[in-house]
């Protein structure tokens, strides 16, 4: 992973770009027509250097940042990643970036009583947060490592699903992480990947097909608009 260092003023652009578009909207409002212009420009601007940034050099979000994962997710809410994924008790499946638990905990209550999430994050600061979160709902069946997306730490067909939002283009070689999932899912099993426009790491699902395809993957179906989507994937077989 690139260093932590660059987390801050990339953190700083992002929160610029949105500062912008705010400004954009209130003084269009207001008739300050120029002034909407150039704040829109420059919204545009700090967008187009931040995806940039990030196909250049793509880092996790950083820990100080962990209250954005708590914003409202729409499409990728915890239900309708349910909805898409369909745990089922007794499975074994495994999240890739986990944050601070959000899906997780909502996902690890519905595979009681016998079945158990794997959380995986590079940021051990993450994994201690959605370990405080799930003692104190009580949840017992989530297993948290701290690993490299690349370098997946389980046996071959470990898992029934797996699920990453907005976690994909965070991963310095997506292709090489996908070829781990592929490797650690049994056959049949399920992969879900979440993309949102906003993140400057987004993933298009044209790509994003072209990506999973040539890590042995098979489009099976996606959900939600293109600019927040949910795509479902199986391993193909062999």
């Amino acid at each position: 992973m690139r260093p932590k260092a660059w987390a801050f003023p990339r953190a700083c652009l992002f929160f610029s770009e949105i500062v912008a578009w705010i400004l954009t909207v209130v003084m269009a409002f207001r008739g300050e027509l120029l002034w909407a212009l150039l704040c829109a420009v420059y919204a545009l601007g700090a967008d187009a250097a931040g995806r940039a940034w990030s196909r250049k050099s793509p880092i996790p979000m950083p820990y100080f940042m962990r209250w954005v994962l708590l914003v409202p997710r729409g499409p990728h809410s915890p239900r309708h990643i349910k909805s898409i994924l369909q745990p089922r008790s007794g499975e074994r499946i495994l999240e890739i970036g986990p944050g601070v638990g959000v899906h997780a905990l909502p996902i690890a209550a519905s595979l009681l009583p016998n079945g158990v999430l794997d959380v995986l994050d590079v940021q051990q600061e993450m994994l201690d947060d959605l370990k405080r979160h799930a003692a104190s709902t009580g949840l017992t069946n989530i297993l948290p490592r701290q690993g490299d997306a690349q370098k997946l730490p389980y046996p071959d067909q470990t898992f029934d699903a797996a699920y990453l939002i907005s976690v994909l283009g965070e991963i310095p070689d997506a292709g090489v992480a996908l070829r781990e999932l592929r490797r650690v899912l049994k056959p049949g099993g399920r992969l879900v990947i979440g993309e949102l426009l906003i993140d400057p790491d987004f993933i298009s699902l044209l790509v994003l097909q072209k990506m999973a395809s040539d890590a042995g993957f098979v489009f099976e179906q996606s959900a939600g608009p293109s600019f927040a989507y949910s795509a479902v994937f199986r391993p193909a077989a062999v």
